[in-house]
């Protein structure tokens, strides 16, 4: 893959992508800050990038703001420290594809790459429980049948369509079906942002 890392401290750059060559992933691109990282846009475009978000000139929020804004399939994973919870519910409307804690293990890294290589999203579990607390919200008034609930519950687990189609015995379309009212009833737009809202109003518990 053709990854490209943004982030100010050299050193981390350094560390991160000598973890990444043990995957035998190429960083091909660097930049200490965001604005560098969309000049290098305009040359060339990555398979995926990692983004910090406390950055000088150009922080990673408005980064990949203006980013997903000209290229909105871009895969951005950011990479956060525990104190910036509030930038979390707003990169996840945006349509970012994950969250990784910077001190997080290793393997968890591993584990984004190939989420977000197959089409899928990856947030560590403890920056999705800091999202919950953040706002909680516990009035909606929705009505999910018992399967649509059950193909939530499957989203939120991290399975892609084919894998809750054989999980739940029915046909991968008709898990598309569910999914799109799903997202219908609840005003997501996109996966990372129904997870968060199914996880704020109860409707899955993360274990």
């Amino acid at each position: 893959m053709n990854i490209w890392l943004v982030d100010d401290h050299m050193l981390f750059r350094a560390g991160f992508r000598t973890l990444l060559g043990r995957l035998r992933v190429n960083v091909s691109f660097e930049a200490s800050d965001g604005q560098a990282f969309l000049d290098h846009l305009t040359l060339a475009q990555p398979d995926l990038v990692f983004m910090d978000i406390a950055m000088p000139n150009m922080d990673g929020l408005k980064a990949t703001e203006l980013a997903l804004q000209r290229y909105p399939d871009m895969k951005i994973i950011i990479l956060s420290m525990y104190g910036e919870r509030e930038y979390y519910t707003k990169l996840v409307d945006l349509g970012i594809r994950g969250f990784l804690l910077k001190s997080c293990d290793f393997k968890e890294v591993e584990m984004a790459i190939e989420a977000v290589k197959n089409g899928e999203f990856y947030f560590s579990q403890e920056l999705l429980q800091q999202m919950v607390f953040q706002s909680p919200n516990s009035d909606i008034d929705i009505e999910l049948s018992a399967r649509e609930q059950g193909v939530l519950t499957e989203i939120c687990n991290g399975l892609s369509n084919q894998d809750i189609a054989d999980k739940l015995f029915i046909s991968k379309r008709t898990v598309e079906k569910h999914r799109a009212n799903i997202m219908i009833k609840t005003g997501c737009g996109n996966t990372a942002s129904l997870v968060v809202y199914a996880i704020r109003n109860g409707l899955y518990r993360i274990v």
